[in-house]
C-alpha cells in the first residue's frame, strides 16, 4: 500500500497520486481473483466425449428472440430440448407463456418421462455475463464452463445437484422463511402432505442436474399436477415461477433445507459436496 505526505508532494499532486495509488491496489487485487479463478475454471479436463451425442440432454427455456445456438456449437455431445416460451409454432414450445423455465421444465418431463436420458440439465437460456449469468458460479459466469465440470457420476449417485454452490441467496437464515412458498402454496402444490414446512432453503436459481431415475422417482401424474398448478394459480408467472424456483430440490427427493454440504472454493465447485463446507442446514440453526 502506498503512503503519501501531502506537503511534501504539493497540494496538486497528492490527490491524482492517491487515485492511482487506489486503482493500482484494487486493480492487483481483481486482477489476482481473476487468474484465482481462471486457474480454477479455465481448465480442459470435460466430464464427456465431444465425439458423440450421449445419453443427457440440456432443457431450455427461451423467448423466440433470444439466440441459443451456443449450446449446439459448445455442448455438441449432449442431447437439446430447448422449448420457445411465446410461440407455439415452434417445434418444440410451451402450452402457456407462464411459471418463467418451470412451464418448460415440467414440458419436458411430462413429454418425455417413457424416454428419459440417463441425466437431465434444466439451464437457463443465457450464456455467460454477469448482466443474465451472475448466478452461475463459473469463471465469466459462463454456463458452458458449469456443464462441462459437471460430473455426471456425481449426479447418478446423489439423484438431483444444484448448478450453484453458492449459498447466497437461498439459505441465509432471513430466506428460509419463505413469503412465496405459503402453507395455503405447499398445500395446492403436494396436496397429500400434511403440513407446510416453517423453513425451505436452497441455493438459487433454478439452474440443476437430476437422473432419470430420481425424476422417475415420482409417478408422471405429480409433474402433470405440478404444471397444472401453474396454469391455474392467480400468481404471475414471475411469482409462480419463484416458488417452483424454491421446490426444485424437494421435487426431486432433498429435504425442504437441503442437507448436503457445499464447497464453496474447489476447483471446480460443480457437483462436488464435501464435510466440512457450510450447508443451508448449518446456516438455518
Amino acid at each position: 500500500m502506498f503512503c503519501f505526505n501531502q506537503k511534501r508532494v504539493g497540494p496538486k499532486l497528492w490527490k491524482p497520486l492517491l487515485a492511482i495509488a487506489i486503482i493500482s491496489t484494487f486493480w492487483f487485487v481483481g486482477n489476482r481473483e481473476y487468474k484465482r479463478r481462471k486457474e480454477w475454471w479455465g481448465w480442459e479436463e470435460y466430464h464427456g466425449d465431444t465425439s458423440q451425442v450421449g445419453d443427457k440432454v440440456i432443457v431450455m427455456a427461451k423467448l423466440e428472440k433470444e439466440n441459443t445456438d451456443w449450446v449446439a456449437q459448445n455442448l455438441p455431445d449432449w442431447q437439446r430440448a430447448i422449448y420457445t416460451v411465446d410461440n407455439t409454432e415452434a417445434a418444440l414450445h410451451t402450452p402457456l407463456n407462464k411459471g418463467k423455465e418451470a412451464m418448460a421444465y415440467l414440458t419436458y418431463i411430462i413429454e418425455f418421462y417413457t424416454r428419459l436420458p440417463r441425466t437431465i440439465v434444466f439451464l437457463h437460456s443465457h450464456r455467460d455475463g454477469w448482466m443474465h449469468g451472475w448466478h452461475t458460479d463459473a469463471w465469466r459466469f459462463d454456463n458452458v464452463r458449469s456443464v462441462k465440470a459437471l460430473q455426471l457420476h456425481f449426479v447418478q449417485g446423489n439423484g438431483y445437484v444444484n448448478l450453484r454452490c453458492s449459498w447466497n441467496p437461498g439459505c441465509k437464515p432471513s430466506h428460509l422463511y419463505n413469503a412465496h412458498v405459503t402453507p395455503r402454496v405447499w398445500k395446492e402444490i403436494f396436496v397429500n402432505s400434511t403440513s407446510a414446512p416453517t423453513q425451505i432453503g436452497a441455493a438459487c436459481c433454478a439452474q440443476f442436474a437430476v437422473s432419470r431415475d430420481q425424476v422417475l422417482a415420482r409417478p408422471l401424474d405429480d409433474y402433470v399436477h405440478f404444471r397444472k398448478w401453474i396454469f391455474d394459480t392467480e400468481l404471475s408467472d414471475e411469482k409462480s415461477g419463484r416458488v417452483m424456483e424454491f421446490l426444485w430440490h424437494y421435487i426431486f427427493g432433498k429435504d425442504a433445507i437441503d442437507i448436503h454440504k457445499v464447497a464453496l472454493i474447489q476447483r471446480p465447485v460443480i457437483a462436488v459436496y464435501t464435510d466440512d463446507a457450510t450447508s443451508c442446514q448449518e446456516l438455518a440453526a
